[in-house]
């Protein structure tokens, strides 16, 4: 996202799929007072879904000028500038089509001053594992570096602790909120996991790995000081010390095409021995150092005890 001092004209990106709840969204977002400010706003939408916009409302009451795209060729950046030159907004919300690629309109350029300061999906519970099965590629990109996910219509919160996760995985700092008619579900994630969090030695399955790697990097109230055991291959880049290695696992994150490989680095008095993709059994104190990739504190594991097992062959997935 850019920086605000950075850029003249604010572009608010919203997505989801049809019928997520976009428009019942911006209907609200669009009365803050932080949408008063002087200047026009311009709204692009790119789908008509059941709710529609009163528009000669928006225009009178809200200062907002409407604009209806049909395809996303249409949505070039000849277009964003005769757009700029016909009505000079101050902001700009672009409630986009969910059957589009979201990483086509982020690469498109924007005109002169303008600049995406924010970026929104919109997810109706109901419908999300359908979507998640069958379109999860489109799913990831609506979520991939979002600012904000809002999961309405949670009507089921034994189903909201996997959703979350689904988020977390493809994008760790996204902040991600669940609502059900109109109010905020809070304290929801207290026993979300399928182990002891409690155990003096907090062990995890195999099947468990995605669920521990998403929550320990999530929750580090959770973990930090704890003991967990777990099964992972051992990776040792260059640049780690001898004693330093990767303990991770293949995972899925979003479709066969996008395999990648998760864990964190662990320490261990006598790492050295361990040789790189050997598959091992850790037990290890959980502490967090800052990652200067990330920009944020991560887990880091101090092995106690490690001992050479067999491979786990299955692939991590995170719910």
């Amino acid at each position: 996202m850019a920086m605000e001092d950075d850029i003249r004209v604010l572009v608010y990106l919203v997505t989801g799929f049809l019928e997520a709840g976009k428009t019942e969204f911006m209907n609200g977002t669009m009365r803050q007072p932080y949408f008063q400010e002087d200047g026009r706003t311009l709204l692009i939408l790119c789908e008509n879904g059941e709710i529609k916009y009163d528009e000669e409302f928006l225009k009178k009451a809200l200062h907002t000028d409407v604009e209806k795209v049909k395809s996303q060729e249409e949505l070039s950046p000849d277009y964003l500038e005769k757009l700029e030159k016909t009505y000079h907004p101050a902001r700009v919300i672009v409630e986009y089509n969910g059957m589009w690629r979201v990483s086509l309109f982020e690469s498109t350029p924007l005109p002169d001053g303008w600049g995406i300061i924010q970026k929104i999906t919109i997810v109706n519970a109901d419908t999300f594992s359908t979507y998640i099965a069958n379109m999860k590629p489109l799913f990831v990109e609506m979520v991939r570096d979002a600012d904000l996910v809002v999961f309405n219509r949670c009507r089921d919160t034994k189903l909201l602790a996997g959703y979350r996760r689904s988020v977390k995985v493809v994008s760790a700092k996204t902040e991600v909120v669940f609502e059900n008619n109109g109010e905020q579900i809070m304290n929801i994630f207290e026993n979300d996991v399928p182990y002891d969090i409690k155990a003096p030695v907090i062990k995890i399955e195999n099947e468990d790995f995605g669920i521990w790697y998403v929550d320990a990097m999530d929750r580090p109230d959770r973990y930090r000081g704890k003991q967990v055991e777990l099964t992972a291959c051992a990776i040792r880049p260059k640049e780690y010390p001898e004693d330093a290695f990767y303990v991770g696992r293949r995972a899925m994150t979003c479709c066969a095409a996008d395999i990648s490989f998760i864990g964190y680095p662990c320490r261990y008095n006598g790492g050295e021995q361990i040789r790189s993709k050997e598959w091992v059994k850790v037990r290890a104190r959980v502490a967090y150092a800052y990652d200067k990739k990330s920009k944020e504190d991560r887990p880091l594991l101090n092995a106690i005890a490690i001992e050479k097992t067999d491979p786990v062959s299955e692939l991590v997935y995170f719910n």
